[in-house]
């Protein structure tokens, strides 16, 4: 019979679970447009439950390129998302409190498939709007994909693509999970 997670990888997987939870509450991504009009810069920022920014404007100049308007609608992830993390965090409470190792690599593989999806959601959305270009546009421009992170230049416009904090504790609570799995490797 194997033993049990020690008391350490217990408390590392108590706290990645409520940095889980708060990730809820926090935007995990965003993108920010300046352009000569706009030099304070317009933002999308989202949300595991919502998109904020300046939407409207964005719709509106997107227009002009042919781009299709999006909402917070657009986004069916955005209904089940917190869901799906809040179903994490209690996994990982769960995990500390019974400390079983097994529960653990379950874990780490949902990390990972979580966060492979995750990209590949973001990737396709970002490849769907800049390449599903209007042809009657008023304004031709090639199609484009704006990246995950990073800066991109489409007109007058340059944009930066950011992971933003609830990101940032996703990654601190995978880095936890990890380091109890490295705490129970048998020397």
């Amino acid at each position: 019979m194997s033993k049990g997670l020690s008391t350490v990888s217990g408390i590392c997987l108590a706290v990645a679970a409520v940095l889980q939870g708060i990730s809820i509450l926090l935007p995990w991504w965003g993108m920010k447009f300046i352009a000569p009009q706009y030099p304070e810069g317009l933002d999308i920022v989202v949300y595991p439950y919502k998109l904020e920014g300046r939407i409207d404007i964005i719709n509106g100049l997107n227009h002009y390129i042919g781009m299709k308007e999006f909402s917070a609608a657009t986004f069916h992830e955005l209904d089940y998302l917190p869901y799906v993390i809040g179903a994490m965090a209690i996994l990982t409470l769960i995990a500390a409190i019974v400390r079983k190792k097994g529960i653990l690599y379950v874990l780490i593989g949902l990390f990972v498939i979580g966060g492979t999806l995750g990209i590949y959601d973001m990737l396709h959305w970002l490849r769907s709007f800049g390449t599903e270009l209007d042809p009657h546009a008023p304004i031709k421009i090639s199609p484009f994909i704006p990246p995950i992170i990073g800066e991109n230049r489409i007109a007058n416009f340059i944009t930066y693509s950011y992971f933003s904090y609830g990101s940032f504790l996703i990654g601190a609570a995978f880095l936890l999970v990890l380091l109890s799995l490295w705490k129970e490797r048998k020397l």
